[in-house]
């Protein structure tokens, strides 16, 4: 048990999940909230191993490999920042978290129920996951329009598997948001979903 509100933001590359994450914590802080802004891979040291791959492409590295780096990134950012930050009461707000782990690597081929548990055995259940929900190919000529180049989990077939992972996904604390809308339109529905929330927390 802890004091303060979790909110993780978690779908496909080219969803907007990242901007409007961002945006969030901003609307979050300009009310009073102490905010605690996180995303993961982390910037630590596995966090850039696992960046480095996204990049650079995966090599010889095994899924197996891969999956415990992401273990092993969270871990260190559950006990230095995520369970820190819950314990005083602030607003954490985290651009990806467990469920990417278990799509991505679901898409590879692990069972994604079984990363689930696995991560929650030592990794806080975020109290609101606001999962942002758009087409693969919608994703992909955001992706295009907006950067030059694709990581090593941006391709088309892929995506759609894990999409697939992330539909998948149950729970009351899980909230879906139609992303292929105006951003403000998108931005609105957020904030309602948040807000909702720590009203209900608050009573």
């Amino acid at each position: 048990m802890h004091n303060g509100i979790f909110i993780a933001g978690e779908g496909i590359d080219g969803a907007g999940k990242s901007t409007h994450m961002k945006l969030l914590a901003d609307r979050l802080e300009q009310k009073g909230h102490e905010v605690v802004r996180l995303r993961e891979p982390t910037d630590g040291g596995w966090g850039q191993k696992i960046r480095k791959l996204l990049v650079e492409g995966r090599g010889g590295i095994s899924p197996e490999t891969e999956l415990e780096w992401f273990i092993n990134d969270r871990r260190e950012d559950v006990e230095q920042n995520i369970r820190p930050a819950l314990e005083r009461g602030a607003v954490v707000v985290i651009d990806r978290y467990y469920y990417s782990t278990a799509a991505y690597q679901g898409a590879l081929g692990f069972d994604p129920g079984t990363i689930i548990r696995d991560n929650e055995l030592f990794a806080p259940r975020p109290d609101l996951v606001l999962l942002f929900c758009i087409d693969p190919e919608e994703g992909l000529k955001r992706i295009s329009s907006s950067r030059d180049g694709f990581s090593s989990f941006e391709k088309l077939d892929y995506l759609k598997r894990v999409q697939a992972n992330f539909d998948s996904f149950k729970g009351s604390h899980i909230q879906r948001i139609n992303a292929d809308r105006p951003k403000e339109a998108v931005a609105e529905d957020v904030l309602l979903k948040v807000s909702g929330l720590i009203e209900q927390r608050s009573c």
